[in-house]
């Protein structure tokens, strides 16, 4: 059995960006910080040495304009990467983003394209509060005519990203910054993950658990302890918020009767209401009990340590919810999950069950 190629989340991003680039000479990236030393968490290293700076380009602070600018080059054949080192960066460019990319296919009947994949960086961490650390994929998963992506694992990372780069059309590819330095198993040669395709990441009978992004590392660490209580999880990794793989959540609540869904994002108006919405209108009557989604609670995002002990919720709010949904209580003596300190960075053991 050949030796499988183990790779971080942000080194299988940067090989996707590289074998799209020396593919494709119409493909390049543009970006706030994109050539610096760091390399936006590392995924950008060593671009601008292989493909210079005509095709591997900084920008200003002026998300709006240049935005507009990488639209207008798609529209006239190129392929441009758009980085954003937080997604609350973006939202100066909605303008850009919802009337103009989102609509061009549509309003020229097909024959008009916008093939645009805006990288965005979501999620907590290190204290960076309300305007640099939401999760406001919900926001793009409404817009017709984008198409919103969250990869969990190195390998759907690369994969993800290579078939949105070569899509004809807009993509917001989500990136969450406590899944960088997860690392699994990364073929080296191109290879792609279909969009619209949930993955199936564990096996079980008792709950169907549908999570997103980091939200699905926590749901793995709430299974293996479940387990041990004898509720065995199926957790689905939704991958692509849009299109959504509606068939493969259905196949699985069906089997459980039982629906638990975890979102990064607000649980107020969030995605989970959509998953939960799908699931409810298409199998209420086989459902064994109410259907649970957790989320975060309807305030900004915390700057404090101390408030954000308290604002995320992980595998602990996870596991309560299983054991609601099956009729139990929870045990915490078995069932608890010590939080890390400093609360707000991941597990030093954070890498991932991939």
């Amino acid at each position: 059995m050949p030796v499988q190629r183990i790779r971080p989340f942000f080194q299988a991003i940067n090989e996707a960006i590289a074998q799209c680039m020396a593919d494709d000479p119409y493909v390049y990236i543009i970006g706030l910080g994109v050539p610096d030393p760091k390399g936006i968490f590392g995924t950008t290293l060593g671009l601008v040495e292989k493909f210079g700076p005509k095709r591997v380009m900084d920008m200003p602070t002026s998300e709006n304009a240049m935005t507009g600018i990488a639209i207008g080059s798609a529209i006239v054949g190129m392929r441009p990467i758009m980085t954003h080192q937080r997604i609350d960066f973006a939202l100066l460019a909605l303008d850009q983003i919802v009337n103009q990319a989102a609509n061009w296919h549509y309003m020229f009947g097909g024959q008009m394209h916008a093939p645009l994949v805006i990288r965005m960086i979501i999620g907590r961490g290190w204290g960076q509060g309300p305007q640099h650390s939401q999760s406001l994929q919900n926001w793009f998963a409404h817009i017709p005519g984008l198409k919103v992506v969250m990869p969990t694992t190195p390998y759907d990372a690369k994969g993800l990203l290579i078939t949105s780069i070569e899509d004809n059309n807009p993509v917001i590819f989500l990136e969450h910054r406590w899944l960088y330095h997860i690392k699994g198993h990364v073929p080296e040669e191109i290879y792609r993950v279909p969009l619209g395709q949930a993955s199936v990441i564990r096996q079980g009978k008792d709950v169907t658990i549908v999570s997103t992004s980091h939200m699905t590392l926590e749901a793995l660490r709430a299974s293996q302890l479940l387990e041990k209580e004898g509720v065995r999880t199926e957790i689905i990794d939704v991958r692509t918020l849009k299109p959504l793989d509606q068939a493969t959540i259905l196949e699985s609540v069906r089997k459980t009767g039982r629906l638990v869904v975890a979102d990064t994002g607000w649980r107020f108006c969030g995605y989970s209401a959509e998953i939960i919405a799908c699931v409810t209108e298409n199998l209420f009557d086989e459902l064994k009990s109410p259907p649970i989604r957790i989320g975060l609670p309807d305030c900004p995002s915390p700057t404090s340590p101390a408030l954000s002990r308290y604002y995320y919720p992980g595998a602990n709010e996870i596991i309560n919810a299983a054991l609601k949904s099956v009729g139990r209580k929870t045990n915490k003596e078995t069932m608890y999950i010590k939080p890390t300190k400093p609360h707000d960075i991941p597990d030093a053991d954070f890498t991932g069950p991939f």
